[in-house]
């Protein structure tokens, strides 16, 4: 039987000495009994797909509001093609893949209805601030589990709250899931965009085509590669032409997909709902479900609101103000 013993064991034998070892984490919150046969890694891997917050991410926004089409990226989706890339590179790098996969799964649990559109007006309504990487923290830290959280290990923690900002994750693998995000989001995210008309093959900027190559594939493939040709000894990094390529790609989407009026058509409204029940729930917390009121007393009713709210689908979000402030045909 190959165990937890002879798992961590192999971690020493395959990966680089810069690599995140299992049995050297700095533990978890709250002190537990290892598993017989899982790592730490792959434990907290197991506890976040288990977890609800995870399975709500499949009605989630990643860029075009709660799209009817089959084949539109959910937050769901773009988590899997963020796990699959950062896999890829940590096994190239000789890195904890275990560790890579469990952040990257968990990088986004705490992201709101209506994606960055949603993010941005609970970061407005709120006193303190919201944004979707505390939030995520938040989630795996406190709210699972009936508020008892998943008590996952320091690295993966780590990792989720440090995904969005540049070389501030304490462990390379979480250094290389900002990375694996980038490089799923700009892809994808042209994939989407073309799919629904917003965007067509030849707006590209011709440097994007001459670097990064013109199919989706070809493109990831390409950042992948100038990852593992630019990072050493734990420094995550792109070669300088490459990265220079994506850093045009990502304003190119900023100014022609993510600020479009097209696909933004809606996201006056769906702010508007978050508006509108934000202010309905602070007005009165006994509103709120059971759950989320046990924690006004020992927290307060913003906090308490926010967390019911980020924790909307887009669909149960737009259900709940229908039934809150449409009125309904006497029958």
């Amino acid at each position: 039987m190959i165990d937890r013993s002879a798992m961590e064991q192999r971690e020493h034998l395959l990966l680089k000495p810069c690599a995140t070892f299992a049995d050297q984490s700095r533990g978890r919150p709250r002190a537990e009994e290892p598993c017989p046969l899982r790592t730490a890694f792959v434990r907290d891997r197991d506890r976040v797909i288990h977890c609800k917050a995870f399975r709500r991410l499949k009605h989630k926004t990643q860029v075009f509001l709660a799209p009817e089409g089959d084949h539109y990226r959910t937050r769901l989706t773009h988590t899997l093609e963020v796990a699959q890339i950062a896999r890829t590179i940590a096994r190239a790098m000789g890195l904890n893949e275990d560790l890579t996969e469990a952040i990257s799964l968990g990088h986004d649990l705490g992201h709101t209805p209506f994606g960055h559109s949603g993010e941005a007006v609970l970061n407005e309504l709120s006193s303190t601030g919201f944004t979707h990487y505390e939030q995520s923290l938040r989630v795996v830290d406190v709210l699972e589990k009936d508020r008892a959280g998943l008590n996952l290990t320091h690295e993966v923690r780590d990792g989720i709250k440090c995904h969005t900002i540049l070389d501030t994750a304490a462990t390379p693998e979480g250094r290389l899931v900002y990375w694996a995000d980038h490089i799923a989001y700009v892809n994808h995210d042209i994939d989407d965009a073309m799919r629904a008309g917003v965007l067509q093959p030849e707006e590209l900027p011709a440097e994007v085509y001459e670097v990064l190559g013109r199919g989706h594939s070809q493109r990831i493939n390409t950042m992948i590669l100038s990852l593992l040709e630019g990072s050493h000894e734990g420094t995550i990094a792109m070669t300088a032409p490459v990265a220079e390529a994506y850093q045009v790609l990502h304003r190119f989407l900023f100014e022609h997909v993510y600020y479009n009026p097209t696909a933004k058509a809606e996201e006056g409204k769906a702010k508007d709902a978050i508006r509108a029940l934000f202010d309905y729930f602070m007005k009165d917390v006994a509103r709120l479900p059971e759950e989320y009121r046990r924690s006004v007393e020992s927290e307060g009713a913003e906090r308490a609101v926010l967390d019911y709210i980020s924790g909307m689908t887009d669909r149960y979000c737009i259900a709940l103000y229908e039934d809150v402030f449409v009125p309904k045909v006497w029958r």
